[in-house]
């Protein structure tokens, strides 16, 4: 059934569907074998001009698009790749698959992005059934399955994975320098003059949480200012979590001057939480995030970040991916957190 724009159900025609063009109607239309239409199609036909024209016009007349599938099949290809990522609504993981889709697209590869939800055994699901749609190749993005599941995956198909440091046959890991980040974010604090330095993690069990904790502490240590565990409040990586966490280091009467979130949409529920205090960014508390997310330069007051292009990552694990794919050794070089100071922090006086 259709809707006419009178909206009155009308019954749809069995003419009406659009019928399915065959290869074998090609080849009838340009009046030459089904096999010639295939090998033109492949590029590996050797046929006059004349001929050639005529099977291109009878695709264009007939409207016939090519059975990529079934083609990638014959080839051993089915020029589909796997992305298994965690939040499809994510603005961070997005940017990552736009940069993998507009890097792939041009070399006639199409993604199937799927989500893990964060969950080891979902994740697992996943990439069982991307590998039984015979994807070449796989990229995940971070992640809770573990190395050993990983490397097993790499012995059938190739797999590019973030956020991890594993080497194993088959797979290459691209792992963005949490450490540095998170240490030089927190550095920029101390050469401000703040002291009482709150620190936002993120879920105590995900390997960038984990590192950045670990580049916070490494900051404060080599300034040598004692680490209080009163100052660490634990986020979820989402907006609400960072405004959870706020308002418990507030209800905890400790007294800080600056926070540092482990990521941009903890630090951006972070601001929420001190606005509803009546606490002020940068007079009162300086601020500052992770990752850089395109709307951090829109935020009152604009967010000081680190750096770490999600776009890039993806544009690289998919350029690794094809490589892999190619039979050629990845070269790749990922690009050094950097600290993008906006008007979110500020000296602070005593």
């Amino acid at each position: 059934m259709s809707v006419n724009p009178k909206n009155k159900l009308t019954k749809v025609s069995p003419t009406s569907i659009p019928k399915v063009v065959t290869l074998d109607m090609v080849a009838k239309e340009a009046g030459v074998s089904s096999a010639t239409v295939s090998r033109i199609l492949n590029g590996t036909a050797v046929v006059s001009l004349v001929r050639k024209k005529a099977v291109d016009d009878a695709i264009e007349k007939l409207g016939f698009v090519p059975n990529l599938v079934a083609r990638g099949l014959a080839g051993g290809r089915t020029y589909s790749i796997g992305v298994v990522t965690q939040s499809l609504d994510s603005p961070f993981y997005g940017s990552t698959l736009r940069g993998i889709e507009e890097k792939l697209l041009p070399f006639g590869y199409c993604p199937l992005f799927v989500s893990g939800q964060w969950d080891a055994e979902v994740e697992t699901r996943c990439i069982d059934a991307l590998r039984a749609r015979r994807v070449d190749g796989i990229i995940v993005l971070t992640g809770r399955m573990t190395d050993k599941a990983l490397k097993s995956y790499a012995k059938s198909l190739p797999i590019v994975v973030t956020g991890r440091a594993l080497t194993a046959p088959g797979l290459v890991a691209l792992n963005h320098d949490n450490v540095e980040g998170a240490r030089m974010a927190t550095q920029q604090l101390i050469d401000l003059g703040h002291r009482q330095i709150a620190f936002i993690s993120g879920d105590p069990q995900h390997p960038d949480a984990i590192e950045r904790l670990l580049g916070y502490r490494k900051a404060l240590e080599a300034s040598r200012i004692a680490f209080d565990p009163a100052l660490l409040a634990e986020g979820g990586f989402f907006e609400a979590s960072g405004l959870q966490a706020v308002l418990e280091l507030i209800a905890s009467r400790k007294r800080f001057t600056a926070i540092f979130a482990a990521n941009d949409q903890m630090a951006v529920g972070a601001a929420l939480g001190l606005s509803r205090h009546s606490l002020r960014v940068p007079e009162d508390v300086s601020l500052i995030g992770y990752d850089d997310l395109a709307s951090s330069m829109y935020a009152n007051p604009p967010l000081s970040s680190v750096s770490q292009s999600a776009y890039e990552l993806g544009q690289i694990a998919a350029d690794v991916l094809l490589q892999m794919l190619a039979g050629t050794q990845p070269v790749f070089e990922l690009p050094p957190p950097r600290l993008i100071l906006r008007e979110s922090c500020r000296r602070h006086v005593n």
